[in-house]
């Protein structure tokens, strides 16, 4: 079982920057693949970033030039780092890591089976 946590989420401002933070209670994530998705009102859940446990990332078109995902050297937390941030970015964010993610799985839902309770990240104008 693996219990995830999220942080950092607020309140900001369009174009402000934020961190969010993904990590594993009591364990480490390194060799889990670990994915950020996000859920804004009214809309499905959408992937936003992964990274695998070797360390290669996936990033949604929408979002490449803005978001990047990393780990910590110690590999047990998970970072989204947001940047320029939309309106649109308005969302719940989640975090969800599986180490059995199949490589066409990791932009997928379905490709993890344990998802944090996710934090809300506000961008207002």
């Amino acid at each position: 079982q693996v219990e995830l946590v999220e942080s950092g989420g607020g309140l900001v401002q369009a174009g402000d920057s934020l961190r969010l933070s993904c990590t594993a209670s009591g364990r480490s994530l390194s060799r889990h693949n670990v994915a950020w998705f996000r859920q804004a009102p009214g809309k499905e859940r959408e992937f936003v970033a992964a990274i695998r446990y070797s360390g290669h990332t996936y990033l949604a078109d929408s979002i490449q030039d803005r978001f990047s995902i990393s780990r910590d050297n110690a590999k047990t937390s998970v970072y989204l780092q947001m940047s320029s941030l939309k309106l649109d970015d308005t969302a719940v964010y989640y975090c969800a890591a599986d180490t059995r993610t199949i490589l066409s799985n990791m932009r997928a839902a379905r490709g993890y089976g344990y998802w944090g309770q996710g934090t809300q990240v506000t961008v207002s104008s």
